[in-house]
């Protein structure tokens, strides 16, 4: 939320959050086609967006952690169309999508912060876009290594270690490379010292060097 708010405008932003909801690890925040209600503030946990394909398949379309702003898929048709799923334990603060569009015509810097979210959003698929069409298995690993310390960091966390709440294969349908590719480029980066591995553990010993290998100005 934008900072320099009045105590009165500051009640007013408390207000709006009609609850906290609390959803437990592989259960469903929203499905795809459910009705466009609200968008969530992640208070606590992980989660990850994605599709189903027509044969059935899961495609996951992204990760989404603590502070961050989660069911924006749901505002240009008023419907989902994705599934959330909290990969651990989470806890969320549900808005009312209709209470932040009257409170953001009373307060402009919401407006503004909203349009930003919404725009970082924009910006993100792109980004993703082009590191699947464009890069190898150890530039699209190195990308998301990257994105994630830098997310982690923004929130107060460390900016080199950081424990993984999805599974490699969830990794691997995110950046469009199989299992195999994605445990692969892992065990590389860590035979070449770049990275330390243990389980779901990682930890970031050469950034420069995992910079080197992508270029983190091109991607959000």
């Amino acid at each position: 939320m934008p900072t320099g708010f009045s105590a009165d405008e500051m009640q007013k932003l408390d207000d709006m959050v009609e609850k906290r909801r609390r959803i437990k690890q592989g259960e469903l925040l929203f499905s795809s086609g459910d009705e466009f209600v609200s968008l969530y503030a992640i208070r606590v946990g992980f989660f990850k967006t994605c599709v189903s394909s027509e044969d059935g398949r899961e495609q996951v379309t992204g990760f989404q952690m603590a502070g961050e702003i989660i069911g924006m898929d749901g505002i240009v048709s008023d419907h989902h169309n994705c599934n959330a799923i909290a990969l651990e334990d989470a806890e969320v603060c549900v808005m009312p999508f209709s209470d932040i569009e009257h409170l953001s015509r009373e307060l402009p810097a919401l407006q503004r912060n909203v349009h930003k979210i919404m725009s970082r959003e924009i910006v993100r698929e792109n980004s993703v876009m082009m590191l699947l069409g464009n890069m190898r298995a150890e530039e699209r690993l190195a990308a998301f290594l990257l994105n994630l310390v830098q997310r982690l960091h923004a929130r107060g966390l460390s900016q080199s270690e950081l424990v993984l709440r999805m599974t490699r294969e969830e990794i691997g349908s995110y950046l469009g490379l199989k299992l195999e590719t994605v445990s692969r480029a892992f065990s590389k980066f860590s035979e070449d010292g770049i990275i330390e591995v243990k389980q779901r553990y990682v930890r970031i010993v050469e950034p420069d060097a995992l910079k080197k290998i992508f270029n983190p100005q091109t991607y959000y």
